[in-house]
């Protein structure tokens, strides 16, 4: 090869923008990530409720790159990185093959932080990918099935029990999301059976949702998921898991047989293939310019990159700044190959939003406008269908949800797995890339 190689591990945000940024470049591109295709992981809760199908937010990684021709994809997972030989150790298919880099990317997000509870680990369930989703689905179609059929009262009402732990915005759109599959879907489909009420509990560690948004937005959030009809539970952590109950900090148990996890995440392992001290959360510090400090050419960025703002304070872990940091260290890369100077990464906040319900989100748009309600909403729907990746997924979406909204009906209810499963664990390294 005569032209610079770059490797990118992971196709999620960061890894997807920062390709895109050298495409048509003068680069060799590598592309690494255990998938072949890229998730769109806002909508994943949606996927787990029913409400889409998983094709609808997933799109090939080598679809997206065919008419690319610097950009080539490795469908693998990511062994070992030696930052002295400058190579990248991959397994793929059985076999492990060692790729050389000029400049390396590190983009392969985050993984479930349980903060160290064993016991949830064991018994919750995640949303991180598409099987994730799945799986929860099936659970969930699989208890109501069962519940039907039960006549103890108390085991029907831990059947359709359902603990949402975390009140960030992916704890309010799942917790939101099961309680409108029962009341506007399954309910219709469960007449026969009088005394089947689905019960959905949120939970969260501390005294509010949504700590990121003004004060104003959380309590508006805590209205309307209340007056959706699910019950919150604030200033309450969880103490201990099982296979049918879930206790809390204050010695309250809950008879459960679903437990969705969505209070945190932590960086990927392979943060400690880099081979320098992690910060809080496992993640790999980095400087101004994206590059990991003590490992020239080595830039980390999203969910793994541990970079603070002008406040002080870490990035956050979300797409937005996935995305800009991944185009950011692209451009630093053809910087430092035209002879110029890298610059400063600054983080340009177009404002936060979560959404709750139907017709019911919050909005923070620029740090300084405020929505609620069936404006938000809206703002939220379109925001992801911008997101989203491919014209086909795009219609398929908008399809699905304007069916949804004037029929209530939600038609990806099929259980795909007869068999018991296990409950999502924190996943090995082999999971992660």
């Amino acid at each position: 090869m005569t032209q610079p190689r770059v490797i990118i591990i992971g196709a999620g945000f960061g890894g997807l923008y920062a390709a895109r940024t050298l495409a048509d470049k003068p680069v060799d591109v590598l592309l690494i990530d255990r998938k072949n295709f890229h998730t769109f992981t806002p909508l994943l809760y949606q996927v787990a409720t029913c409400g889409l199908d998983p094709s609808e937010i997933a799109y090939p990684v080598r679809h997206i790159f065919y008419d690319r021709p610097n950009i080539r994809f490795l469908m693998g997972e990511v062994a070992a990185i030696d930052h002295l030989r400058k190579t990248v150790s991959v397994r793929t298919s059985g076999t492990t093959q060692e790729e050389h880099y000029d400049y390396l990317i590190v983009a392969a997000g985050s993984v479930t932080n349980f903060f160290g509870n064993q016991t949830v680990a064991r018994a919750a369930f995640v949303l991180k990918d598409l099987s994730d989703a799945v799986i929860l689905r099936n659970h969930i179609l699989r208890l109501f099935e069962k519940a039907a059929w039960v006549e103890d009262a108390a085991e029907k009402q831990a059947l359709t029990t359902m603990v949402v732990v975390g009140g960030g915005p992916t704890g309010l759109e799942t917790a939101g999301a099961l309680f409108e599959l029962y009341n506007y879907v399954l309910r219709q489909e469960y007449r026969h059976t009088q005394d089947m009420v689905a019960h959905v509990i949120l939970v969260e560690a501390s005294d509010r949702l949504l700590a990121p948004f003004p004060e104003k937005l959380q309590q508006e959030a805590l209205r309307q998921l209340t007056s959706l009809g699910v019950e919150v539970v604030l200033d309450n952590s969880v103490q201990e898991a099982g296979e049918h109950f879930i206790r809390l900090h204050d010695g309250r148990e809950i008879a459960t047989h679903t437990i969705v996890w969505a209070a945190g995440v932590k960086a990927s392992p392979l943060a400690d293939r880099i081979g320098v001290e992690l910060q809080r959360g496992g993640r790999v510090p980095v400087g101004e310019t994206l590059e990991v400090i003590g490992r020239e050419h080595i830039y980390v960025v999203g969910d793994m990159a541990y970079l603070t703002n002008p406040h002080g304070m870490p990035y956050p872990q979300m797409i937005p700044v996935a995305k800009q940091q991944g185009m950011h260290a692209a451009q630093n890369i053809l910087r430092q190959l035209s002879g110029q100077p890298q610059t400063a990464f600054q983080y340009r906040d177009r404002g936060i939003m979560a959404t709750i319900g139907r017709s019911r989100a919050v909005a923070w748009i620029f740090n300084r406008f405020t929505f609620t309600g069936y404006l938000a909403w809206i703002m939220w729907l379109s925001l992801h269908l911008l997101w989203l990746l491919g014209f086909r997924n795009r219609v398929s979406v908008l399809v699905g949800w304007v069916w949804n909204y004037f029929t209530f009906d939600r038609s990806v209810r099929i259980i795909l797995e007869h068999r018991e499963l296990e409950p999502v664990r924190e996943p090995p390294l082999a999971d992660q890339v």
